[in-house]
């Protein structure tokens, strides 16, 4: 990408953030904004967690007005996956607004799961993740709402779908993005081949010319989701671009068009809602994307309805879903608007999470993110703290911040000292106290029998919380804070047996692990919790007595959302107080 070119995207990005910055907190007009802004959940406890933060922003006047905004979880039941909760959400808004739906413009945002590669997003959800930027700051809800912020006015009615962990930033010329074509449009981004074999993938008509526009038009025909390479090759999907010249040799490169959102018109919405209203009810995992944009496109053949190869947990209706889903869609037009000046960022792992926030320079001009959002921390030594990020946060003028770190809603005294690459969110840390590197460090409130509780969650960044064995035997294979998880069961005092996990006990990992103390108060479980990492980092030895041990899983399901908000609220305040 020229300089040009990303002086473009960035001043587009600034004026998309100016222009939904201008109707924060104010009535829109119809036709002005979204008629509905929906997101999906996991569940009926997420759903709460959903509505009560949106509530709480209607309040604070941090996003628009007199816009129908809705939170729907999936039913109770098997694990339907985003493009079952597609299908719900569709059949809900149908319920609310018989009516009125063929005339709305919607925006989907699947935002269910739990978030286990990054886990200080895993109470409140991914679409709720604090950014350093805006005041007051973005959350990933307001950043997607800005970033669309052209769309509702050109696009015809319909639904816009998209997931909650990405941003696409994009300079789309001297013409708008248009979602204004019939059946399903996607948005389609200029990619590596390794980038495709992660992604989904555009097979488009070869482009007579080599010197793209910003934005063109071009039908589709066929959609692969993540391709090998050589699958890539055969579908004609690799494009031949030339980039620039190089004396008297002209440069050329291989790309591919990768996925991010699709937006689909009224007609094809009723098509998926009649066949979701006859289906009755759905047992199995369907993917919007994977599903829906395969039976898409002239090239499209039925094969890849019995290819598991990416499906987590295959089910026996699974296959003769997507069959019937197949005979339904294929035919639907289906369109692709490439992006050829533009960008897309993940932000779903604590990787990339630390690296987008304290590292990666083009997303910090491009968005206008900031080091210090919304906080106090009177640093003194500006260099040191150069690379680290403070978020919604008080820290004492004496705590020390290593780069490349992050904090968030969180409240650090004057003896506390986070080395490089860590995580803290929603902790009050006011005890000496050092974090080493590459440590992860978050606290929850929980109500237990009634009884207000806290947890804290601690672990090295690099840890695979995700990771899961079969039986007990097998533990080994397990590592926190990058160290055996035997060898820190028994420095804990902890005993290996069905009882250490919760959950389903074919599966056993660090997510389901009974290891983090329950406490009475919020400085309790983060003392507890830092005497568990010096005692693995020093081999001694800690007891824990008769407290109640709970895995992160379980965390989850007893939290208390409003005293996790109220925390905030009152950093909030202490922070208002100081400025």
């Amino acid at each position: 990408m020229s300089v040009l070119e990303d002086d473009k995207l960035q001043s587009e990005t600034h004026r998309r953030l100016a222009k939904f910055n201008a109707i924060r907190g104010t009535e829109v007009r119809p036709g002005e904004f979204w008629d509905a802004v929906v997101i999906t959940a996991a569940d009926k406890q997420q759903e709460l967690a959903y509505q009560q933060q949106i509530a709480d922003k209607l309040t604070r006047k941090e996003l628009p007005l007199g816009v129908r905004y809705h939170v729907f979880s999936d039913p109770p039941g098997p694990k339907i996956g985003n493009g079952g909760s597609t299908l719900y959400a569709l059949k809900c808004l149908e319920q609310i607004y018989p009516n009125e739906l063929e005339n709305f413009t919607i925006i989907l945002i699947h935002a269910g799961g739990y978030s286990q590669r990054l886990p200080n997003a895993s109470a409140l959800g991914k679409i709720f993740t604090a950014l350093p930027l805006g005041d007051p700051i973005y959350q990933m809800l307001e950043l997607k709402l800005a970033i669309y912020i052209d769309f509702p006015t050109n696009m015809n009615p319909g639904v816009l779908i998209t997931c909650a962990d990405d941003i696409e930033l994009y300079s789309s010329g001297d013409s708008e993005v248009k979602f204004d074509r019939s059946g399903i449009t996607a948005l389609a981004h200029p990619s590596t081949l390794a980038i495709g074999t992660t992604h989904g993938v555009f097979v488009l008509e070869q482009s007579d010319s080599l010197e793209d526009q910003e934005t063109e038009y071009r039908p589709c025909k066929a959609y692969l989701h993540k391709p090998t390479v050589q699958k890539m090759l055969e579908a004609g999907a690799v494009q031949r671009k030339k980039p620039c010249k190089l004396g008297d040799n002209e440069l050329y490169t291989e790309i591919v068009y990768t996925d991010s959102l699709f937006y689909m018109d009224h007609t094809t919405v009723n098509l998926l809602l009649r066949f979701f209203n006859e289906l009755g009810s759905l047992c199995c995992e369907i993917d919007a994307y994977g599903d829906f944009l395969q039976a898409l496109g002239p090239n499209a053949t039925i094969e890849y309805t019995e290819n598991i190869a990416n499906v987590t947990k295959t089910d026996s209706q699974l296959i003769d879903v997507r069959k019937k889903i197949y005979y339904l869609l294929h035919g639907t037009s289906f369109n692709v608007i490439a992006l050829n000046n533009s960008k897309f960022y993940h932000i779903g792992t604590t990787h990339e999470y630390l690296y987008h926030f304290t590292s990666d320079t083009k997303l910090q001009a491009e968005l206008g993110l900031q080091r210090n959002v919304f906080s106090i921390f009177s640093d003194r030594d500006r260099n040191t703290n150069a690379k680290a990020c403070v978020i919604h946060s008080v820290l004492d003028s004496k705590t020390t911040i290593l780069p490349h770190s992050v904090i968030e809603y969180s409240s650090l005294g004057p003896d506390v000292s986070v080395g490089e690459y860590c995580i803290i969110s929603s902790s009050r840390i006011n005890i000496q106290s050092h974090i080493p590197a590459k440590t992860f460090v978050s606290s929850l409130s929980l109500m237990i029998d009634r009884q207000l509780m806290y947890a804290t969650i601690i672990f090295g960044i690099d840890d695979e919380l995700k990771k899961n064995v079969t039986s007990l035997s097998e533990l080994h294979l397990l590592q926190i804070f990058g160290k055996s998880f035997l060898d820190c069961l028994n420095l804990w005092g902890l005993n290996v047996s069905q009882a250490l996990f919760s959950g389903d006990q074919k599966s056993l990992s660090l997510w389901k692990a009974r290891i983090f103390p329950g406490c009475s108060t919020l400085q309790e479980s983060v003392k507890l919790a830092s005497e568990m990492l010096n005692a693995q980092l020093s081999n001694s030895f800690l007891k824990f007595g008769h407290l109640k041990m709970l895995s992160i899983e379980e965390m989850l399901s007893y939290k208390d959302v409003k005293e996790m908000l109220r925390f905030r609220q009152h950093l909030y305040e202490e922070i208002m107080t100081q400025r």
